[in-house]
């Protein structure tokens, strides 16, 4: 897959199979309209290209924005449409300006001077240009025009995309990890910086990577007790361990904090990226009367976790 990030410098698609959306998550249904994608392109011998957009739209024209969480960043996305086997990724810059072109200009300008499409695969509902005035039946209009075909995704498939995006947000928030994995179609992840704690773990027996996610647009688990899967930077393998989000309330902790054990691993990873697949939520962050009742549930929480892993 070629990831484009200069809309002026894209190369003349063969026969462009287009789609745009912001592919959040890349789950299951997003994954059906990639397949109606590659099936179409295969039959005209064409080029797959999505079309997204850098930052969230909604972060430039809505407010709302600010309670919304995505479940992949852009760099989590482009991996995950990579694995699809999607030919072109074409990473728009989503500013003012851009959002502020009429919806003619979006689609003379924009859609058909810079990628030539061949067939246009888009949701009934789909809307865009300055007051989001174009819709699925200006494009219809102007196919004849401009020699595209137009393909629409049918709305019982854009409601299982939306409801699923949805599901899964609260899903993450409330560690129904049976629910985010099942309908993403893989455990679902993130990743953070490892930085230097107060080495509390390392005292028990368990040391921890403390992790700072530098991503706030990235959403992140509900406080507790996780198997995870984890993978430093560097490496090919995932690694089994457990994962501590919360307060540590057995040791009075004034912060969140992210806190991955890594079982039998004893590397310097300070500095460096760390992976976590989240596969399973196990119980809630407690509080225990001591060092020692927290030492004997976290040697439980260990057996839980190979059991799962």
């Amino acid at each position: 897959m070629q990831v484009h990030y200069d809309i002026d410098q894209l190369p003349v698609f063969r026969n462009a199979v287009i789609t745009i959306g912001t592919f959040d998550g890349v789950h299951k249904g997003h994954r059906q309209i990639i397949e109606k994608m590659k099936a179409e392109a295969a039959a005209t011998g064409g080029e797959t290209v999505i079309i997204t957009f850098d930052p969230h739209p909604r972060k430039v024209v809505s407010s709302e924005f600010m309670g919304i969480r995505l479940i992949t960043t852009m760099e989590e996305r482009i991996g995950l449409l990579e694995e699809t086997g999607i030919d072109h990724l074409v990473v728009v810059p989503f500013t003012d300006v851009f959002a502020n072109q009429s919806a003619e200009e979006y689609i003379h300008d924009f859609l058909v001077r810079k990628f030539h499409p061949h067939t246009i695969i888009i949701g009934y509902d789909h809307r865009f240009g300055r007051d989001r005035a174009g819709n699925f039946q200006l494009l219809e209009t102007k196919a004849v025009n401009y020699g595209y075909s137009l393909m629409e995704i049918p709305k019982h498939v854009l409601e299982n995309i939306s409801i699923s995006s949805t599901n899964i947000r609260k899903a993450i928030i409330h560690n129904d990890t049976e629910t985010v994995n099942k309908v993403l179609g893989y455990d679902f992840f993130f990743s953070g910086l490892v930085v230097h704690g107060n080495k509390l773990g390392r005292k028990l027996g368990y040391p921890t990577a403390n992790l700072k996610v530098r991503d706030d647009d990235k959403i992140i688990p509900g406080n507790g007790i996780y198997a995870v899967y984890a993978q430093p930077e560097g490496y090919t393998e995932k690694l089994k361990g457990m994962m501590s989000i919360g307060f540590r309330p057995t040791v009075d902790g004034k912060q969140r904090v992210i806190e991955v054990n890594i079982f039998d691993f004893d590397k310097d990873i300070y500095d460096q990226q760390l992976k976590v697949y989240v596969r399973k939520y196990l119980r809630p962050e407690l509080k225990f009367d001591g060092l020692e009742a927290l030492v004997k549930q976290i040697d439980q929480d260990k057996l839980d976790s190979l059991q799962v892993l």
